[in-house]
């Protein structure tokens, strides 16, 4: 029991930020339950229940959903660490997308229902890369309507397979850094881009069709980097979700100054302290 409490202790001790790999097929909440257990195992825990957000022994959060079908870089947060999570949300983004010609679907990627086919013999290389100026920096769009975006509480997406009807939410400023074409082999291309906060790349894929006279999904999709987190450099992958790996690859906590911590205790006193929760920080779909 005490060695049991003393693994606990040791994982409850570490604040701060990392990078794990984030497979294709499971949510993004899936994956941090995933993560979530392996610790708590580790730890000793018996039968730990990830999904129990009430009197959770493990603080953890990540920074931003990525899409049952895309992988990549997925940010989390653990114990103070779940705090610096909106910033990361917040931050820029990059990801490397392979989109189809010709083809377009209902959730704007593979995984929906093709809703509509139109040629795509009359775009060039030379016209794709030109469009991609228009969609370079300040630009308005409008998110999909299978997302994780919340009407009255529930995500849209859901609301959806349960068959009622969604009205698409208003376009939105969303910022493109860069946007560059990788490869283009009709019906086949693949697109680096690099964005702020909010930005979904299935629309953006979308879109540019849209301009250029014809519709497009993406095939794949995946998170290169995020804040300062490289997929090639920093990414964990599961054989790597132990306390030892973690400690090393933790972005620690700034340390509060003088007047913050004064700050924090003077709240203290007139508020209750709110118990740990075991949810996701961070809901907002790339």
């Amino acid at each position: 029991m005490a060695v049991q409490n003393s693994s606990l202790f040791k994982l409850q001790s570490l604040n701060g930020i990392f990078a794990i790999y984030k497979k294709q097929g499971p949510t993004s909440a899936d994956v941090l339950n995933s993560l979530k257990k392996a610790l708590l195992k580790e730890a000793g825990v018996a039968n730990p229940n990830p999904r129990k957000r009430k009197k959770q022994p493990l603080k953890i959060g990540h920074g931003g959903t990525l899409d049952s079908n895309a992988s990549g870089v997925l940010v989390v947060g653990i114990g103070e660490g779940t705090k610096m999570l909106t910033t990361m949300l917040a931050g820029s983004k990059k990801y490397r997308a392979v989109g189809e010609l010709g083809k377009g679907t209902d959730t704007l990627d593979v995984t929906g229902n093709v809703v509509e086919e139109k040629s795509y013999d009359h775009i060039t290389k030379e016209a794709f890369e030109g469009k991609l100026k228009q969609f370079t920096g300040e630009i308005m769009q409008v998110p999909p309507l299978y997302s994780a975006l919340k009407r009255d509480g529930q995500r849209m997406s859901v609301l959806l397979k349960q068959g009622q009807e969604v009205e698409a939410k208003p376009a939105r400023p969303v910022t493109v850094y860069n946007l560059s074409l990788q490869d283009f082999s009709p019906p086949y291309f693949t697109i680096d881009v690099e964005c702020g906060g909010g930005f979904y790349v299935r629309s953006l894929v979308d879109d540019l069709a849209k301009a250029l006279s014809s519709c497009a999904h993406i095939k794949e999709l995946t998170r290169t980097k995020q804040g300062q987190f490289t997929l090639e450099e920093h990414a964990l992958k599961e054989d790597r979700w132990t306390w030892t790996d973690i400690s090393q690859a933790l972005q620690p906590c700034p340390e509060p100054s003088g007047q913050q911590k004064h700050a924090k205790k003077e709240k203290s006193k007139h508020k209750p302290t709110p118990s740990e929760s075991g949810g996701d920080n961070g809901d907002k779909n790339d």
